[in-house]
């Protein structure tokens, strides 16, 4: 009978029988917990919150109170010490307060609008009397000795700080509001509380009280309301409040956590149990993680936030609870299992670390005081697996009930224990706050007013993020508290509707995998797997069109304009043309076909260029061989891409080694009269045009084999873009082995321009490099970006197009470069035809994204599921299309390894997984991240500037 008034009065319910479930009745983690405080007053027993949702009848919950062990010690008013410490969360919020200094950050507003008949002598009355009787309220926070120190002021001395502000309008009221709601307190000199009376009209009023949160917590509005209703009531009367007092104050508190909490030294103590708990629970939890955040992290946060809100409407949120229900969990573990969903979704990963807050108030006496008791959890969840979703909430339910059966060691304390790298720049242990406001609802009644609840904006935000939902008679109504350093309103608002959509997804069929919720919705997924991945476009006239043809095609067209330019010479287009015809007959008597390699080691020179295009002419593909690669890397080229014949020069020849293969040379070349005996060759797109060779900086070098199918996209991408055609000058700087050497002869000789070559030596970036531009008046360069800064600013006055590539290029080189010409950032890797994207024109101080898909070519940014990612969310890059690679040569293995089936294409469609992380801007443009092998690799790293400092002390100057 006794549990019977206990769970009713809990729940507020008129009376409640032995089988009714204390969940079914409206029941939640938070309501359980002061069940268990009840319990533990009423019997003496102690039982854990695990009892009452594994038994959650009376009559279930009756038997395990019989068997369970006997309960600690009730907090009583007693004898206190001379300085009275700051409980264990104070502590931590008075840190900060010193680290920071005043600031708005942790006020607690209470905005209220009166109509009516305002006493405003009594209103100021009430809340002295208020002030009066909760000491928390007239506390200050000093430190002695460098101790921190709760010092209570007598109420004598405890004035109340009330200000008066007479507005003219709601927009002026507002300000006045939000302005009154931005007090920064000095904890250590004022009272935590002061009240500021906004008078609108006659009879309209707003009412500010403002709390610093070391006073003050979610709960505490309820029992302020029922002292201020009853203190206004008393006043506006004349007399004073008749109220009992309190049991007990804060101060008895902070003395009795200490005294239930033990020794961390003594194995039986609580602490000692629940550190140990906590130790093992947070193992391994990653530190930090990855949000798609809109600009980098500062290194100290400005502490500055935005709200942007959403709703669920009724019927989501019914579903929510019918399901809570059939799944034993409580809303919030509904909740919290849709905001880890959709932040693994979003790059945080699969183990989700989430922070809460608990009301902290579990003794019966705490229930109807003013104070800062709520502790903060980390709730870890574990995504792994594609569990489906009803296994997802019960994994949920298990490592939060835990995380509830241990909540009295304080925040900090678990950050001590878990010892991450600390940092400023991020919240320690989780950076993401979820809440769902179930607390006591606060009634103010005051005589002659209509009183209702208004926001006030501080324009603070303390994590990342923050999600806030409370349950109404509408649905579930949230916000997302945003840190503006970190994300725009839109982005927020992205989120909260996105959280909508995965809470849809899960609660549509609580048995199938999570995986199948999308964060996308209908539209963005278009946008990303068509409009910004690059739709495939209806075939053009000469798509696939082999090198040869499109080459015989410029010589057609102009054959006297002027191809290729090397020291002094030139040679046009028509005697270029001359020279690989005869050359490639040459080779064609060797046997070079479609699908033969054909390895070339020459020096830059024009023989060298003429060599490549024979090769092509000749149907065959070619290898290039840098003459200054060491001996063992050029053995190994050659033996593994096994050639039918080495092009070479008497010069270079002896410097490779034995090669065991025949070997033409082209020394004198340029004097052959022969007339051409060119071979017709019937080329197609998937013949291979030539095989580079990658560094082998993940291991040994393998070679690529790139058809010509793409080559008659990359060429119309470049003249789309550079503006490259007759006239213009590119200069050839990339070393051969690089594909980038193919970019440079596809942009100037399948364009009509002029390819200017010169020695290795005149390349060198800095002065050389310059003086060979402006001697050859170049308008074309490629170059990487380290070429570009050691440059000087005025080093290429005839250059109007500046293409960066190969590597991450500065927003400083941008702002330098991209003045008075076209600059393009360009990125590929080997695995296609040079180029994926393009950005488009570059202007100012900007870090360069990648840009878009080049014709021919689509891109997709997706998750380890092969999922696309929202914009805004890092993912790996796939590349597909026209430009793609036919695989690694000689290796079958490791080609179906990286070239993948395209789940979003044709039959038989491959893409190629880059390896590359990289995000959607909100424009449909890729920004490049990371590589994903590297972050792999460096996640998990630390090391001390000790460290540091001790290695480069060995290293000699």
């Amino acid at each position: 009978e006794l549990l019977c008034r206990i769970f009713a009065d809990v729940l507020d319910l008129p009376d409640v029988g032995v089988d009714d479930s204390f969940f079914d009745l409206g029941g939640h983690s938070l309501l359980a917990t002061r069940l268990i405080s009840r319990i533990r007053s009423a019997f003496g027993r102690d039982i854990g919150i695990r009892a009452v949702f594994e038994s959650p009848t009376v009559a279930g919950l009756a038997s395990r109170v019989a068997g369970a062990g006997v309960a600690r010690a009730a907090l009583v008013a007693g004898e206190r010490p001379v300085r009275v410490p700051l409980s264990a969360a104070q502590r931590r919020l008075w840190f900060l307060h010193e680290l920071e200094g005043p600031s708005a950050t942790y006020n607690v507003p209470l905005v209220l609008r009166l109509e009516g008949e305002l006493d405003a002598v009594a209103l100021e009355l009430a809340l002295g009397d208020v002030v009066g009787r909760h000491e928390s309220l007239r506390t200050v926070f000093a430190a002695v000795d460098g101790v921190p120190c709760q010092r209570v002021v007598p109420v004598a001395d405890a004035g109340v700080a009330w200000e008066v502000v007479e507005v003219c309008g709601e927009a002026a009221a507002a300000a006045a509001v939000d302005a009154a709601a931005g007090y920064a307190f000095d904890l250590a000199a004022q009272l935590p509380l002061r009240a500021t009376l906004v008078r609108v009209g006659e009879r309209s009023s707003v009412l500010v009280v403002l709390m610093h949160h070391i006073v003050s917590d979610g709960w505490s509005l309820a029992p302020l309301a029922d002292d201020l209703s009853a203190a206004y009531a008393a006043r506006v009367g004349g007399g004073a409040p008749d109220w009992a007092p309190l049991p007990v104050q804060y101060a008895d508190y902070t003395v009795w956590q200490a005294r239930v909490l033990g020794d961390e030294g003594d194995p039986a103590s609580t602490a000692a149990r629940q550190v140990a708990y906590w130790r093992t629970a947070l193992a391994g939890a990653p530190e930090l993680i990855e949000l798609p955040l809109d600009r980098p992290r500062p290194q100290t946060p400005s502490y500055r936030g935005g709200v942007a809100r959403f709703g669920t409407g009724a019927e989501l949120h019914g579903r929510l609870l019918a399901v809570a229900r059939e799944c034993g969990v409580t809303p919030f573990m509904v909740v919290q299992t849709a905001v880890a969903v959709l932040l693994s979704r979003m790059g945080a990963g699969t183990d989700v670390p989430l922070g809460t807050v608990v009301a902290g108030r579990s003794d019966e006496a705490l229930d109807d005081l003013i104070g800062f008791f709520v502790n903060t959890l980390v709730l870890r969840t574990d995504v792994s697996g594609d569990p489906s979703v009803r296994e997802l909430l019960a994994r949920v339910r298990e490592s939060d009930l835990a995380a509830y059966a241990h909540q009295d060691v304080p925040f900090e304390r678990l950050v001590e224990i878990v010892g991450p790298q600390r940092s400023l720049a991020h919240h320690p242990l989780f950076q993401v706050m979820l809440v769902l406001d179930n607390n006591a609802e606060a009634a103010f009644d005051l005589p002659g007013l209509d009183v209702a609840f208004e926001g006030a904006d501080l324009g603070v935000a303390k994590f990342d993020l923050t999600f806030h939902l409370e349950e109404t008679p509408d649905g579930l109504e949230g916000e997302v508290q945003y840190a503006s350093d970190l994300f725009d309103e839109a982005s927020a608002h992205a989120l909260g509707e996105r959280l909508v959509r995965v809470l849809e997804g899960l609660l549509a069929d609580v048995d199938g995998p999570v995986s199948a919720v999308d964060v996308l919705s209908p539209g963005e997924r278009d946008r990303v797997l068509e409009e910004w991945a690059g739709p495939a476009p209806a075939r053009r006239v000469g798509d696939g069109t082999p090198f040869p043809e499109l080459f015989a095609a410029r010589v057609a067209a102009a054959p006297s304009a002027p191809a290729l330019a090397f020291e002094g010479a030139e040679l046009t287009y028509g005697e270029l043309a001359a020279r690989v015809d005869a050359f490639a007959g040459r080779l064609a008597s060797y046997g070079v076909g479609p699908e033969t390699v054909v390895a070339v080691a020459l020096p830059r020179s024009v023989d060298l260029v003429v060599s490549l295009l024979a090769v092509l002419r000749a149907g065959g593909a070619y290898v290039p061989v840098d003459p200054d690669y060491p001996a063992d890397r050029v053995a190994y080229m050659l033996s593994d891409s096994r050639p039918a014949l080495l092009v070479s020069d008497s010069a270079t020849l002896p410097g490779l080694g034995e090669c065991g293969m025949p070997v033409v040379l082209v020394d004198g070349l340029a004097d052959e009269r022969r007339p051409s005996v060119a071979p017709r060759v019937e080329l197609r797109a998937d013949h291979p045009a030539y095989v580079i060779y990658t560094s082998g900086s993940t291991g040994r070098p393998k070679g690529v084999v790139v058809p010509h199918g793409g080559i008659a996209s990359l060429a119309r991408a470049q003249q789309d873009a550079f503006g490259v055609g007759p006239g213009s000058r590119v200069l050839q700087f990339a070393a051969l082995s690089f594909d980038a050497a193919a970019w440079e002869i596809v942009m100037g000789l399948l364009s009509g321009a002029t390819l200017v070559l010169a020695p290795a030596e005149r390349l060198m970036p800095g002065p050389d490099l310059a003086a060979l531009c402006a001697e050859r008046a170049v308008t074309h360069v490629t170059l990487p970006p380290t070429a570009l800064a050691v440059l000087a600013d005025d080093a290429l006055p005839t250059v109007a197009t500046v293409v960066v590539a190969g590597e991450a290029c500065s927003a400083e080189l941008v702002a330098r470069w991209s003045a008075g010409r076209r600059m393009i950032n360009a990125y590929g890797p080997t695995e296609t035809t040079v180029c994926a994207t393009m950005s488009a024109p570059l202007s100012g101080e900007t870090v360069p994204p990648i840009g878009r898909p080049i014709a021919g070519t689509r891109v997709y940014v997706l998750d380890a599921a092969l999922r696309p990612v929202a914009p805004g969310v890092t993912g790996e890059l796939y590349v597909t299309g026209a430009g793609l690679a036919r695989g690694y040569l000689g290796r079958p293995s490791l080609t179906a390894e990286r070239f993948v089936a395209d789940p979003f294409g044709s039959a038989g469609a491959r893409m190629y997984r880059t390896g590359d992380l990289v995000r959607w801007t909100a424009d449909g443009e890729l920004e490049y991240q990371a590589r994903a092998d590297f972050q792999v690799k460096l996640r998990g790293f630390r090391i001390e500037l000790g460290e540091v400092e001790s290695a480069l002390s060995a290293v000699p100057g």
